[in-house]
């Protein structure tokens, strides 16, 4: 399993959420990131989700 990183910012840049999860890929990440930031009704925001190689997996701004 790999650490990948979900950040979620207002307009100010003030993070908003900054949470670490695992997943065995990059899809499974995209997929468990996404639910998340629904759960969470930060799913409009700016956000990213990012993998262990800094490689950006999922961004809405």
């Amino acid at each position: 399993m790999k650490t990948y990183k979900l950040t979620a910012f207002d307009p100010t840049g003030e993070k908003l959420l900054d949470e670490s999860f695992h997943a065995e890929n990059d899809q499974q990440a995209k997929s468990l990131g996404e639910q998340l930031l629904k759960e969470k009704d930060f799913h409009e925001k700016t956000h990213r989700c990012t993998s262990p190689s800094g490689k950006l997996i999922l961004f809405h701004r």
